[in-house]
């Protein structure tokens, strides 16, 4: 008879335990669907600055209409991009996805900068300026959203990964998720909006 109580009790021991992860895990795993939602919050605000920033500069740059039709090609695949990440925060292929929209309207977005500088009269406008100090601060709120999406990963992936934990991770469905991380250089480096 003590044997079996010995049993039952490590049966129990074991259940509580698979529970205690299972739960721990959940509450990591929303914790950072969570923080890629203000990401997401950030990404939507930043993409509907771009159409108005291109709008604003489209009356100024009437020869420079490839880099203003660039633009927004990139903000609309970043936006598809986004939505897919969305879906799946954390998913390996949505996130890379992202990071490599985002990487191309970075660029293309730098290149419009670059050629607002030399318009005197666009870098004058009022409602220009307006554009981008909005887009700086929201570019400001998307690395610290980033940054907390990242800890919230890092916090996941760490949990998941430790031992006993990655005995019922794979089993319960509890797969790898990725970083939002920077991955060129020249993203590395903030939007330089200058007036």
């Amino acid at each position: 008879m003590m044997p079996l109580i010995i049993v039952a009790v490590i049966v129990v021991v074991l259940g509580l335990m698979a529970v205690g992860i299972y739960n721990k895990l959940v509450q990591l795993k929303n914790r950072f669907k969570n923080a890629f939602a203000q990401i997401d919050v950030q990404l939507k605000r930043r993409y509907d600055l771009v159409p108005n920033l291109v709008e604003t500069a489209k009356g100024y740059m009437k020869h420079e209409r490839e880099t203003l039709e660039a633009v927004i090609a990139a903000r609309n695949q970043a936006a598809t991009a986004n939505q897919q990440a969305a879906a799946a925060p954390g998913n390996p292929g949505a996130m890379a996805g992202l990071m490599g929209a985002e990487a191309t309207l970075t660029g293309a977005m730098g290149k419009l900068f670059a050629l607002v500088e030399s318009y005197p009269d666009l870098k004058a406008n009022q409602n220009m300026s307006q554009l981008m100090e909005e887009l700086t601060s929201t570019e400001n709120k998307i690395a610290f959203a980033r940054q907390g999406y990242n800890d919230a990963v890092m916090a996941y992936n760490t949990t998941r990964e430790t031992f006993p934990n990655v005995l019922l991770a794979g089993p319960f469905g509890f797969g790898s998720a990725a970083l939002f991380e920077v991955s060129s250089e020249a993203e590395r480096e903030a939007v330089k909006v200058a007036f």
